[in-house]
C-alpha cells in the first residue's frame, strides 16, 4: 500500500487597493514544511514552483514555468501569476459605466485579456511582509479590480507529460457559454448531458472526441445561501503518483482550461511543454461581467472590499 502523508494548503488572498505603489526589487520566496515547498516571485506575484511528494514520497514541482524571471518578463501565457485587475476578457475591449464609454487596451483578438496590455502579472508587488517557511504577503496598489490566479497545474510533475488522465470533479451544474472568440454570449446554461459535465468525477479527456480543442469555459459554481461563502468547488487526482489537489474560494466562477493555446514552450530545466501539458482552475467573477447585466457585477465602488480567496489542499495516498 502507498504511503500517505499529511495534507497541506496553500492559500492566496488578493483584495483590491485603489492608490499608487513604491518601487520593488524583483525577489524570490520559499515557503517550505517537509518535503513540501513553494517558490514565489514578487514579479507578477508568481507562483513558481510547488515541490509535492507523491505516495512513495517521491518529490516533484507540479508547476509549469520558466528557469528564468527574464522568460517571465516576455511571457505570453501567464505562467503563475496573479491576473487583473479584471481576470478572463471584456469583449470588444470596451464598456459602460454610468454612461461614459471606456476603451480598453486590446491584447487578445480585438478583446482585453487579463488587464490588457501592461496587468496585474506584469507589475512588481510589494513584499508586505515575510516569515521564511511561514508566510509571505504581497500587495500592489493600482493607479487607476478582479484578480485570479493563473498557476499551469500537473500533479503528474510538470515534465510528465498532458493531463487527460487527470481525474476532476467540478461543483458546478452550469456554465457560461461563448463564441469564437470566448465572448460569453450571456447566456447560463446546465452542463448536465454535455461533455463539460464534471458533477460526477471523470477523466479530463474523456470527452476530447465530442470537444478536440478541450476546455476553455467559466463555471457557474453551485452555492448556497448568499453565495459568497468559502466552500471547496474542485477535486482533481492523478493516479500514478496518488496526489490530488482540492481548490476552495468564495468566488461565483472558475475557469477550467486545458492549456489548449499552450505553444511548444521551452520551461524548467529546459523542458518542453506541450498542448494539454497542464490545467489551469481559475477562480473569478464570470468573464465580460462588465457587459452583461445579469451576471454578477465587477464594478468595484469607494468603500466596498473587494476579496478573492483560494486554498488549495494538496494529499497523496
Amino acid at each position: 500500500m502507498g504511503k500517505a502523508y499529511r495534507c497541506f494548503c496553500v492559500v492566496i488572498t488578493a483584495f483590491a487597493v485603489l492608490s499608487c505603489e513604491a518601487a520593488e526589487e524583483i525577489g524570490i520566496y520559499e515557503l517550505q514544511r517537509g518535503d513540501f515547498s513553494v517558490k514565489i516571485t514578487n514579479y507578477g506575484a508568481t507562483v513558481l514552483s510547488v515541490v509535492l511528494p507523491d505516495r512513495n514520497g517521491k518529490l516533484d514541482d507540479v508547476v509549469l514555468g520558466y528557469g528564468s524571471i527574464d522568460e517571465y518578463k516576455n511571457d505570453t501565457t501567464y505562467f503563475g501569476a496573479i491576473v487583473g485587475r479584471v481576470a478572463n476578457r471584456i469583449g470588444g475591449a470596451k464598456f459602460t459605466l454610468n454612461g461614459t464609454l471606456y476603451n480598453l487596451p486590446a491584447n487578445d483578438h480585438g478583446n482585453t485579456l487579463h488587464g490588457g496590455t501592461i496587468g496585474f502579472s506584469d507589475v512588481i508587488w510589494t513584499v508586505e511582509s515575510y516569515v521564511e517557511n511561514s508566510h509571505l504577503t504581497l500587495t500592489y496598489h493600482s493607479h487607476d479590480g478582479e484578480q485570479a490566479s493563473h498557476t499551469y497545474w500537473n500533479l503528474g510533475g510538470h515534465t510528465s507529460g498532458d493531463i487527460l488522465s487527470h481525474t476532476i470533479h467540478l461543483r458546478a451544474s452550469r456554465i457560461t457559454p461563448v463564441d469564437d472568440k470566448l465572448i460569453p454570449t450571456g447566456e447560463i446554461s446546465p452542463v448536465k448531458g454535455t461533455p463539460y459535465d464534471f458533477l460526477e468525477p471523470r477523466k479530463i479527456g474523456s470527452k476530447f472526441t465530442e470537444l478536440p480543442d478541450g476546455y476553455d469555459i467559466n463555471y457557474v459554481l453551485d452555492r448556497t445561501g448568499d453565495g459568497k461563502h468559502f466552500t471547496k468547488v474542485a477535486t482533481v487526482h492523478e493516479e500514478k503518483s496518488g496526489r490530488k489537489m482540492e481548490l476552495w474560494t468564495n468566488q461565483p466562477g472558475v475557469q477550467f482550461y486545458t492549456s489548449n493555446m499552450l505553444p511548444d514552450t521551452v520551461g524548467k530545466g529546459g523542458s518542453v511543454y506541450k498542448k494539454h501539458a497542464a490545467f489551469c482552475l481559475e477562480t473569478q467573477g464570470f468573464p465580460d461581467s462588465v457587459n452583461h447585466p445579469n451576471f454578477p457585477s465587477q464594478i468595484l465602488v469607494p468603500g466596498v472590499e473587494y476579496r478573492n480567496v483560494m486554498v488549495y489542499r494538496f494529499t497523496a495516498s
